[in-house]
């Protein structure tokens, strides 16, 4: 069987492309798929044929009953495939095919079936409060907002996609989905399994290509209402600038640089494991890593020595192996990314105890390779301290008391994760409140419940994703107002605009102001109180 190929999904159809690109793995540079190459002229197919679908109405008008369910077939359609993708997810991007098979598979399914779910509970109307003492009724309506872009990183590409199409879906909006050039595998085969439940056409579209031109031009796009991206911050700040331009609605998951505090009481065989799981965990290629770990500094060296200990003996290689720990980096230009960190680290006066190298031997003269890594003796003002690797690379920073492991820990332009450690729950919890994050786990990491929101703070990004509010941020809201009076005549308020009150009417209800001051009225003469 030959290597498969991959094209767009525009309006329903597969639409393919002259120029194509090779998905090769990490771990063996072997040939997964190709992939088409999408450019500007197929966004802006992309984008009509959501528009067009948006303003059939089929879907946005399919009750939320009905929506739900079919985002629950999808999920069982990607349970019945779990071992086959989760393989697939492995060879493409490098992860283990334990984390493969929990998170990019498990997770992403468990958080469809819960967005489905809020599809079906969602409150899309409900009667508004008393507007006494108006004669006057009311609704709350939460209405889609129309076409939405979505743009998704390499690491986790299926739960992120998701945490963004599903919610957009559930709420009744169409879809513009670019995930990103690395690993838009598990992307197309969602769209492929939509299409299979009954999802109407144009209502979700896929388009593979570079990050410029095409998701540069989607996320500038004046018919897209809405971007939702997950990414670096650098090109969140991009997207921002190009939703400015049509003041769409942008929600940004963007990077971080988690602090982990081990307080002083806790357990050395848990704190140690926790902190690499937290740190290597998708091989270190997740942006709510705890990759900041601040450590008393009466316990440092004992904390360090334990730390390279239990890391010498995690498995590096291929992710295939359900043996394997840790697997490759995504890229050439991320290893050497990363490696290029750990020199500048080296040249900022920090120690690398553990690792800081591709390694050698059989299976590592191809793929991308760098080495579980641990670095110490760091300045909090070092750029390995600072800024974001994205690799399996953890930094030990020491603290003298809790107030400075707080100030340290909240000391970074990002505010996604944190961790706290320590026998003492209570204690835990105070410093846990004290930190400048989204997310804090205490004696934990990686907890992505799906009732829980997803997001941070900072430069970390803007909204959040996943959780019980998820469809607030793919709907609009809008109020209508039903007069119960039984015409103008019978409206005091009237008389205050449009010339005196009928006789017998009386004075206007309480509470409303006939001045001028009242009114809102300005030199010019508008009604500013009434626009």
């Amino acid at each position: 069987m030959g290597v498969p190929h991959h094209p767009l999904f525009i309006a329903g159809r597969w639409v393919d492309t002259a120029d194509r690109y090779d998905l090769r793995s990490p771990a063996t540079g072997e040939l997964v798929a190709t992939a088409a190459r999408g450019g500007i002229t197929h966004v802006d197919q992309a984008v009509d044929a959501a528009a067009a679908a948006h303003a059939a109405g089929d879907w946005r008008r399919t009750p939320p009953a009905e929506r739900a369910a079919l985002l629950h077939r999808v999920a069982d359609r990607l349970q019945a495939r779990l071992p086959e993708l989760a393989a697939l997810q492995s060879r493409e991007n490098g992860a283990t095919i334990r984390v493969s098979t929990a998170l990019h598979l498990g997770l992403s399914i468990a958080h469809l079936r819960y967005l489905a779910d809020l599809a079906g509970s969602y409150a899309f109307e409900r009667p508004g409060p008393a507007m006494d003492p108006l004669p006057t009724a009311g609704l709350l309506r939460r209405e889609p907002l129309g076409v939405v872009a979505a743009i998704v990183p390499w690491n986790i590409p299926l739960l992120v996609t998701i945490w963004k199409v599903a919610p957009a879906l559930a709420a009744g909006n169409t879809v513009v989905l670019k995930p990103d050039e690395h690993a838009p595998l598990l992307p197309l085969e969602l769209a492929a399994e939509f299409a299979a439940a009954g999802l109407p056409a144009g209502v979700l579209n896929v388009v593979t290509g570079d990050g410029d031109p095409v998701g540069a031009h989607l996320a500038a796009h004046p018919t897209v209402r809405k971007v939702a991206f997950t990414g670096s911050t650098e090109v969140g700040r991009a997207i921002l600038r190009a939703a400015a331009g049509t003041v769409k609605r942008v929600t940004l998951e963007l990077g971080g640089k988690g602090p982990n505090i081990i307080l002083a009481d806790a357990d050395l065989p848990l704190v140690v494991d926790g902190a690499l799981y937290a740190a290597l965990a998708n091989n270190g290629q997740a942006c709510e890593a705890g990759t900041r770990l601040l450590v008393p500094a009466a316990r440092q060296a004992e904390i360090v020595e334990a730390l390279v200990d239990r890391a010498k003996g995690l498995r590096l290689g291929d992710p295939l192996d359900p043996a394997t720990d840790v697997g490759p980096v995504i890229s050439a230009g991320q290893r050497d990314r990363i490696l290029g960190r750990l020199a500048a680290a080296r040249a900022e006066g920090a120690t690398i105890a553990l690792g800081g190298a591709t390694p050698t031997g059989p299976g590592f003269d191809v793929g991308y390779w760098v080495e579980p890594t641990v670095v110490t003796g760091a300045a909090a003002t070092a750029r390995i301290a600072r800024e974001e690797v994205f690799g399996p690379v953890l930094t030990v920073l020491s603290y003298d008391s809790v107030d400075e492991a707080v100030a340290l820990a909240n000391d970074s332009d990002y505010g996604l994760s944190a961790g706290v450690w320590s026998a003492d729950e209570a204690r835990a919890l105070d410093v846990a409140r004290r930190l400048d994050a989204g997310m804090v786990y205490v004696n934990d990491w990686h907890v992505i419940h799906p009732a829980y929101p997803f997001g941070g703070t900072k430069q970390s990004g803007l909204g959040r994703e996943g959780g019980p509010d998820a469809l607030d941020a793919y709907t609009e809201q809008k109020i209508i107002t039903l007069d119960r009076a039984g015409g103008l005549a019978n409206r005091p308020a009237f008389g205050l605009v449009l010339g005196a009150p009928p006789e017998g009417l009386g004075a206007p209800p309480a509470g409303l102001d006939a001045s001028p001051a009242g009114l809102g009225a300005s030199p010019e003469g508008n009604h500013g109180g009434l626009r």
